[in-house]
C-alpha cells in the first residue's frame, strides 16, 4: 500500500503543480493498509450485542446491519436487507434479505440467523439493546424473509440501521459467545474480519479483508485496516504527513488550518450529531445541591470556548443537535457569572463562603475538552471554587464514572440511530447500575415523559416534539443535570490519494473503509 500511496502522492503533486513542504513525505513502501488514527482506546466491548462505545469505528467495518442510514435522503437504505415493508398500523415489518451472504465463520446469513442474532441482543438487556424493545416476536417465513411483530409502532427500518445493537452476527460461532468474543474474535458478515488485537497498545487493532464478502473484491479496495491510538494530536498530524497514517479523525483548529494548506492532504468538514456534555453528579458530593449544579451551569464560558475552537464546534441549543427530532431552537446557553456567584453563596460557598473543590474527568488527548476545562477552572477560581481536572483514557474514565467518583463527567454523545431519543433514554433515564446515565439522575417525572417517546415518534411527531421540549426543560432547568457546551463540527484530514470518503453523521467517526478507493 505504501508504494501505491507514494505514487498517488506524486500524481497529486504533478496535477496541482504545488511544491510539498519539507515535512510532507511520501508514504514508505511495503504495506497495503488504511491506517486510522484517533486519541481514544478503540475497544471497550467486543460482544456485538453489548458494544456501546468507541469500537463502533471498527465494528461497523466488521459487522453489518439490516439497513444503513443515508445522510442524503435522511432515510434508511439497503444493507443486509434489500427491501422491507410495514403494515398500515406500523406493527408488522417484513424484511427481505440479500442473497449469498456468509458470516466470517463460513455459515450462511439467512432469516434464522437474523432472528437468533436480534433475539440474543434483546436478551442482553444492556448497551443499546433497548432499540428492540417494541419487538414482541420474530418469525422466519423462508430463508430470505424475516417478519417482526411489534407491541407498538416504531420506525423499524430506522431502528435496524442503528450504529449499536443492530449488528447481525453468527450466534453459532461458539457455545460460549461472551468468552469467545472477549478474546477479540468476531462473527460478522462485513468486508473485514479481526486479524489482531493488542489491548492497551498504540497499534491496537488490525482488520483484514474477508475473501467471501458479498460485495466482492474485484475493484481496488484496502485489504488491511489498522487502528492506531495516538493521544498527542501533533504527533497524529506528523504521522499523516509521513504517510504512516491514512486518516486522522479530528484536528484542532491550528492543525486543521495547516491541513487545508498542505498539498497532498485532503480535508472534510461538516456538522455532526455529536454533542459535548458536562454531566453533573446528582447522587453524591457537593453537586447534589441543585444550587451548585446551576451555578456551574452558569459559570461555563459557552461563547468563549466556541470562539476559541474556531469553527471546530458550534453552539448547542437544548440537548439534541439540529437536524434530528427533539432539537429545540433558541436554547443556546450563556455564561452568567453574577448569577453563579449568588447561587454558590446561597449554598454556603462562593466569595466569602466555604471553599469548594470540584473534581472533573475528561478524555485524554482531546484538546477541545482541554480548552473547556481551562476556561472553567479560570472562571470558577474567583468564585472560591477549585476545579481539579484529570485527563483519562476513555475506558478508565468510564469505569470511574460508573462508580460515581467525580463531580463533573465530560463526554461526547451521539445517537444510536438518527433521532433524539438516544440522548434522553440512555443518558437521563433512571438506570441502576449506571451505564451512560453518568449524572445518576433519578427523576420519576422525567422518566414518565421519556417512556412515552418511542411510540409518539412514530404515531404523532408533533406530540413527540412537545415531550422532547418538556424533557429538555426538566433536565436542563429543573434538575440542572448537565451543561451542553457545543455540537462538534467534524474535521477530518486524510491522504490525497484516498477517494470515496463520505462522512455519515449517524455513524460518528466511522470510516466505511470498503467504500474507499486507494488511488488518485
Amino acid at each position: 500500500m505504501r508504494r501505491r500511496l507514494a505514487a498517488v502522492a506524486a500524481l497529486v503533486l504533478l496535477i496541482t503543480a504545488c511544491s510539498v513542504p519539507p515535512e510532507v513525505r511520501q508514504a514508505p513502501p511495503g504495506e497495503s493498509a488504511f491506517v486510522y488514527v484517533r486519541h481514544l482506546d478503540m475497544i471497550t466491548e467486543w460482544d456485538p450485542s453489548r458494544s456501546y462505545s468507541n469500537e463502533v469505528v471498527a465494528l461497523q467495518n466488521v459487522y453489518e446491519t439490516l439497513t444503513l442510514w443515508n445522510p442524503v435522503t435522511k432515510k434508511a437504505g439497503p444493507r443486509l436487507a434489500t427491501s422491507w415493508r410495514a403494515s398500515p398500523d406500523g406493527r408488522t415489518w417484513t424484511f427481505v434479505l440479500r442473497q449469498g451472504v456468509t458470516f466470517h465463520t463460513g455459515r450462511p446469513l439467512d432469516a434464522s440467523a437474523v432472528k437468533a442474532s436480534i433475539e440474543r441482543t434483546k436478551q442482553a438487556k444492556t448497551g443499546a439493546s433497548y432499540i428492540w424493545d417494541a419487538v414482541s416476536s420474530i418469525r422466519t417465513e423462508d430463508p430470505s424473509t424475516v417478519i417482526f411483530t411489534l407491541r407498538y409502532p416504531v420506525p423499524l427500518d430506522l431502528v435496524a440501521s442503528s450504529a449499536y445493537a443492530a449488528y447481525i452476527y453468527d450466534t453459532k460461532a461458539a457455545s460460549d459467545l461472551r468468552t469467545w468474543f472477549a478474546a477479540g474474535r468476531d462473527a460478522g458478515s462485513g468486508p473485514y474480519t479481526v486479524s489482531s488485537w493488542k489491548k492497551g497498545s498504540e497499534h491496537e487493532l488490525t482488520l483484514r479483508s474477508y475473501g467471501g464478502y458479498w460485495g466482492g473484491w474485484d475493484r481496488p479496495h484496502y485489504r488491511t485496516v489498522k487502528y492506531r491510538v495516538v493521544p498527542d494530536p501533533s504527533r497524529a498530524w506528523r504521522l499523516l504527513l509521513r504517510g504512516e497514517a491514512s486518516f486522522v479523525y479530528r484536528l484542532d483548529p491550528k492543525l486543521f488550518a495547516r491541513a487545508l494548506a498542505t498539498p497532498g492532504i485532503r480535508t472534510a468538514e461538516q456538522p455532526s450529531f455529536q454533542t459535548a456534555m458536562m454531566l453533573f453528579n446528582t447522587a453524591t458530593g457537593p453537586m447534589t445541591d441543585l444550587r451548585v449544579r446551576r451555578a456551574v451551569q452558569k459559570a461555563v464560558d459557552y461563547r468563549g470556548v466556541v470562539r476559541a475552537l474556531r469553527g471546530g464546534v458550534a453552539p448547542a441549543s437544548g440537548i439534541v443537535p439540529e437536524g434530528l427530532l427533539g432539537h429545540i431552537r433558541g436554547r443556546e446557553p450563556k455564561q452568567d457569572l453574577p448569577a453563579a456567584t449568588t447561587l454558590l453563596q446561597q449554598a454556603g460557598y462562593g466569595p466569602g463562603g466555604e471553599p469548594l473543590t470540584l473534581t472533573l474527568t475528561y478524555a485524554e488527548g482531546d484538546t477541545d475538552q482541554q480548552q473547556l476545562v481551562r476556561r472553567l477552572r479560570r472562571d470558577l477560581a474567583p468564585l472560591n471554587v477549585t476545579l481539579r481536572a484529570r485527563a483519562m483514557p476513555w475506558t478508565a474514565q468510564w469505569e470511574e464514572g460508573k462508580k460515581k467518583r467525580q463531580d463533573i463527567f465530560v463526554m461526547y454523545w451521539w445517537p444510536d440511530y438518527a433521532d433524539g431519543y438516544s440522548w434522553f433514554g440512555n443518558v437521563f433515564h433512571s438506570a441502576d447500575p449506571p451505564m451512560f446515565n453518568l449524572s445518576y439522575l433519578h427523576d420519576p417525572a422525567t422518566d414518565a415523559l421519556l417512556d412515552t417517546l418511542p411510540e409518539l415518534i412514530v404515531t404523532d411527531q408533533a406530540a413527540a416534539q412537545r415531550v422532547f421540549a418538556q424533557a429538555t426543560t426538566r433536565v436542563l432547568d429543573k434538575q440542572a443535570a448537565v451543561a451542553m457546551p457545543w455540537v462538534v463540527n467534524s474535521r477530518r484530514a486524510y491522504l490525497g490519494g484516498i477517494q470515496g470518503y463520505d462522512d455519515n453523521p449517524a455513524y460518528p467517526d466511522v470510516v466505511f473503509v470498503y467504500d474507499l478507493r486507494p488511488s488518485g
